[in-house]
C-alpha cells in the first residue's frame, strides 16, 4: 500500500499596511513561498479587525503609523479578540520603545521594513514555529534597556537591599508568573548581563545552581535563550518600563 504524505499546512497572512505599493511589493515576496500566503491586505488598523473575523488568517504583518487607528492599538484589540493569532510589526521605527509597546500589546515579532526578503520569509517561519523575532537592528537598543531591569515585590517597590531603589525596568512578580521569586531574581541579573558566576556571586548561591536556574527558567518559558526568555516576560506582563 501506497503511502501518501500529509501536504505542508499553508499558513495564511494578512497584511495591514496604508502603503499600497509596499503591500504589493511584501506580497510578492511572501507568495513566492510554497508555504506562505497573502489572502487579504487592508491600509488601517479597524479594517484589520474585520479582515481577521472573516478570514481568519494566521499571521497579521502589521504597520505601527496607519490612519483611522495605528497598528499598536490595532494589535491590542486584535489579540483579545482573536488571541490565537500572531502579531508581526513591520515598521520603520528602529526606537527599542516601540518594540517593548508592541510586544506588551501581544506582538510576536518586529521587523524593520529594510530587511532582505530572505530575512523576512525566516522571521514568519520562526514567529509560526512559536518563537519571538526581534529584527538583529533593534537588539542592541533593546538589550540595553533590559540591562536597566529592577526586580518589584508585590506591592510594586523596587528594592536594593531592602531599600527603595529607582527603577527603570520593572520586573512584577505576578501570579501568573511560571517563575518562583528566586528564578525571577536570577532573570533580572540575566538582563543586566551578568554571567552565571556574578549571579552567583551576588545571590550567594553556587555557579551550579545558577545554570539549574537558568535551565528552569529556559524550559518553562519554553525558549532556547536568554534574551528571548526577557522578551516573553514583557509579553506577558511580567516586565514593564
Amino acid at each position: 500500500m501506497a503511502i501518501t504524505e500529509n501536504p505542508k499546512k499553508t499558513v495564511k497572512l494578512l497584511l495591514a499596511d496604508d502603503h499600497q505599493l509596499f503591500r504589493e511589493g511584501v506580497k510578492r515576496i511572501i507568495n513566492m513561498e510554497s508555504d506562505l500566503e497573502v489572502i487579504g491586505e487592508c491600509g488601517d488598523g479597524i479594517q484589520v479587525i474585520e479582515l481577521c473575523n472573516e478570514l481568519q488568517p494566521d499571521i497579521v504583518l502589521m504597520d505601527i503609523n496607519m490612519p483611522v487607528e495605528n497598528g499598536v492599538v490595532a494589535t491590542q484589540k486584535l489579540k483579545e479578540i482573536f488571541p490565537s493569532i500572531k502579531v508581526i510589526i513591520l515598521s520603520i521605527h528602529d526606537d527599542e520603545s516601540y518594540v517593548f509597546e508592541t510586544l506588551r500589546k501581544g506582538a510576536s515579532g518586529y521587523l524593520l521594513k529594510d530587511m532582505e526578503a530572505e530575512s523576512l520569509i525566516n522571521a514568519i517561519r520562526s514567529v509560526v514555529s512559536g518563537h519571538a523575532y526581534i529584527h538583529p537592528k533593534v537588539t542592541g537598543k533593546l538589550i540595553n534597556q533590559l540591562r536597566k531591569m529592577t526586580y518589584l515585590d508585590e506591592t510594586g517597590v523596587a528594592l536594593d537591599n531592602g531599600h527603595v531603589k529607582e527603577a527603570g525596568v520593572k520586573y512584577i512578580h505576578s501570579p501568573n508568573s511560571p517563575l518562583t521569586r528566586r528564578e525571577a531574581e536570577v532573570l533580572r541579573l540575566m538582563a543586566e548581563g551578568k554571567s552565571n558566576k556574578a549571579i552567583g556571586e551576588f545571590l550567594f548561591i553556587s555557579e551550579k545552581t545558577v545554570k539549574n536556574h537558568v535551565s528552569s527558567i529556559l524550559q518553562k518559558m519554553e525558549v532556547d535563550d536568554r534574551t528571548q526568555a526577557v522578551i516573553i516576560s514583557i509579553k506577558n506582563g511580567w516586565v514593564t518600563l
